[in-house]
């Protein structure tokens, strides 16, 4: 790992646990990764959008902190990922820097700049590709739908240079560097980017709406054995479930998947109905499933990029 990105702090023979990158304006680490040091499976969860370490000038800084929160969240779904990854031995990259503060789904140029105190920088190109920045959830966050603009005021560049160097920079290193050193132990990994989604509506009367929705970018980021074997599982086990609509996955998979180097990812997309109470703000007792649920979707999965990892080491060995 980059020194400067992360610090061990805690370790073991079987476990290693690395806090890095730095939330501006506090001491607090940006994230939490954490790595069996000899992995059962081939595997790393990670909750990008889990943060709510919430510094007191940032929440100052919106109209409605209370209601904006919230739904940029995806609430507790770092419980989840926590309790999925104990159950398997998976390895772990939970974000505690929020949502609000920078998008660690967005790539670091994904920027409104009318949102930065003076402008984008002439030294900056402007972006030509089609950003979430326009719908007011870029890099960050500018607007809600129903609750308007997020914030009283623009930001200055230094902060935003702030937020890219101590907490997406760090993070996206952490990241990259896991799935390599799975990839290199088992001959492939994959990347579970676990996120959750309010509940869809139906499409029609009758239609039961998708608890889960699976997204590999309409094919690109994995294996296809990979995505067939998710939605057998899920089958099996009765749960409605969707491909790539309405969510198919972001700036994580574009960047850390190389499915022909061995490296796959996938994004889960949990409704939060099926573990949050009414207000979609705490855990209820139907978290345990849901967990037990998502355990034995990645311990498929495992074996699974086990298999596909052992096809590549006998092709290069044919090679």
């Amino acid at each position: 790992m980059d020194e400067d990105a992360v610090v061990i702090d805690d370790s073991s023979e079987a476990l290693r646990v690395s806090r890095g990158g730095v939330i501006p304006g506090t001491a607090e680490p940006a994230f939490t990764l954490t790595l069996p040091t000899d992995s059962p499976i081939p595997v790393i969860i990670a909750a990008p959008h889990a943060g709510r370490a919430y510094p007191e000038p940032l929440v100052a800084a919106m109209r409605d902190p209370a209601h904006t929160t919230i739904r940029l969240e995806d609430r507790h779904v770092d419980q989840v990922a926590m309790e999925v990854a104990r159950l398997t031995g998976a390895g772990l990259l939970i974000a505690h820097a929020p949502r609000a503060m920078i998008d660690l789904n967005r790539a670091s140029d994904d920027v409104d700049w009318e949102m930065i105190r003076g402008g984008r920088p002439t030294n900056v190109r402007r972006a030509l590709t089609n950003r979430r920045s326009r719908s007011g959830l870029g890099l960050i966050p500018r607007r809600l739908l129903r609750l308007g603009e997020i914030w009283k005021g623009q930001i200055t560049q230094e902060e935003l240079r702030a937020r890219i160097d101590g907490i997406h920079r760090p993070y996206h290193q952490a990241l990259s560097q896991s799935l390599e050193i799975l990839r290199d132990r088992w001959g492939a990994a994959l990347l579970l980017d676990l996120h959750s989604m309010p509940p869809l509506k139906p499409r029609h009367d009758g239609d039961k709406p998708a608890e889960m929705v699976i997204g590999d970018r309409f094919g690109a980021t994995s294996n296809g054995l990979l995505v067939a074997s998710a939605f057998a599982y899920l089958a099996r086990h009765e749960r409605a479930s969707a491909h790539n609509r309405p969510y198919a996955g972001g700036y994580v998979l574009d960047r850390h998947a190389a499915p022909a180097r061995g490296i796959h990812a996938i994004q889960l997309e949990v409704c939060r109905s099926s573990y949050l109470d009414q207000r979609m703000i705490e855990p209820t007792a139907r978290i345990s499933a849901v967990v037990r649920l998502i355990a034995g979707l990645v311990r498929e999965l495992g074996e699974v990029t086990a298999e596909l990892g052992r096809g590549s080491s006998v092709l290069l060995a044919a090679e």
